[in-house]
């Protein structure tokens, strides 16, 4: 087994912790590289990155170049082998399409590596290869916000209670998820302050210019979607909406967009859902808002902006037919429960005034 470059100063260390990082097919190099570079920097004193305190080593089926969603390709270092070797198994995925599922090697030995005491380690869409070997059951799970649907489509007989989709990350015993994207950085840095004193992982961290690690009760910067939906006119639809939350888009530029017709369209969404598309992105609009007067510290006036209302006011009559309360309030009253306690179907109420 190799690493970037062979492990040293092995008599004067502790023995260093192994990373064994397995890429799936159209991953995002985010994702994967500050992860990788995070172990980089902790790893050795200086910047002379050598692998000191841990090792990693690229891990694939039968050694054969894996591409990023970007483009770029990486040839793993070494076979998959006996999982036991490693500490910790990453898995990093990224795009969800046709191309991109892991093999049937690839989750044999997802499975293996869940029989054993090493640590498997979802990032962003490698959370759906740990799921789909099996290895993730009565475990807590983190998804992103923007494929928390896609998790519940795939995997329809989950317990949901146990997907969090508000949170960066989430360590349940042998089993860590990561949202992806950035994320990766602040469960590495989490992982390695298990083994590595504090300063080394700080320095890490200020080499790559990030002024703290978000803790594991950090919140997503966004929130989950609202329900899942074959359809893929709605589906579309459902991504646009989140996208362009801050500038509501009117039926005819949904339809457009679509390459439908704006009849068409409603029909098709309203037989889907079962509600308009304008009573939709209406209620996206106020759990957006809702979300974020509770995870960030924005003045309601900006919340109100971001979220498409067209001024604080505008916000403050719609939040308060779903709410009962004023934002500012909502936001003390569940503040001061705790962020951690609140319910999100308590924040995001299944009311009829949505639509």
């Amino acid at each position: 087994m190799r690493c970037a470059l062979p492990c040293e100063d092995m008599s004067a260390a502790a023995k260093p912790v192994w990373f064994g990082i397995l890429l799936l097919p159209n991953f995002t190099l985010t994702a994967f590289s500050g992860l990788v570079d995070m172990l980089r920097l902790a790893s050795d004193e200086g910047d002379n990155s050598r692998p000191v305190r841990c090792c990693w080593s690229l891990i694939g089926d039968a050694k054969r170049p894996v591409r990023a969603s970007c483009g770029i390709e990486t040839t793993p270092w070494e076979d998959l082998g006996d999982p036991a070797r490693f500490d910790y198994v990453v898995v990093v995925g990224g795009l969800l399409r046709k191309g991109s599922e892991p093999s049937q090697a690839t989750l044999d030995f997802i499975q293996a590596v869940g029989k054993t005491k090493t640590t498997l380690v979802g990032i962003c869409t490698g959370t759906f290869a740990l799921m789909r070997a099996g290895v993730l059951a009565k475990h807590r799970i983190c998804v992103s916000w923007f494929h928390y649907w896609d998790f519940l489509e795939q995997f329809p007989h989950v317990d949901h209670t146990r997907l969090v989709a508000d949170r960066l990350f989430v360590m349940d015993d042998r089993r860590i998820t990561c949202s992806g994207g950035r994320a990766s950085i602040d469960v590495a840095a989490a992982i390695l302050k298990r083994h590595i004193d504090l300063s080394t992982v700080q320095k890490a961290l200020r080499i790559l210019l990030v002024d703290r690690a978000d803790t594991i009760n950090a919140p997503q910067p966004h929130p989950p979607g609202l329900e899942p939906s074959a359809h893929p006119i709605v589906k579309r639809a459902m991504l646009l909406m989140e996208q362009h939350v801050s500038k509501t888009l009117t039926l005819e530029e949904m339809a457009k967009k679509l390459n439908v017709s704006s009849r068409q369209f409603e029909r098709v969404f309203k037989a889907d859902t079962g509600r308009t598309p304008q009573a939709f992105a209406r209620a996206m609009r106020l759990r957006v808002a809702a979300w974020t007067l509770l995870n960030t510290d924005k003045t309601i006036s900006a919340v109100s902006s971001d979220c498409g209302f067209s001024d604080a006011s505008h916000m403050g009559r719609e939040f308060r037919q779903i709410y009962a309360v004023s934002p500012s309030t909502f936001r003390r009253e569940k503040r001061m429960a705790g962020l951690d306690e609140v319910n999100y179907q308590e924040i995001f109420p299944n009311r009829t005034e949505f639509y």
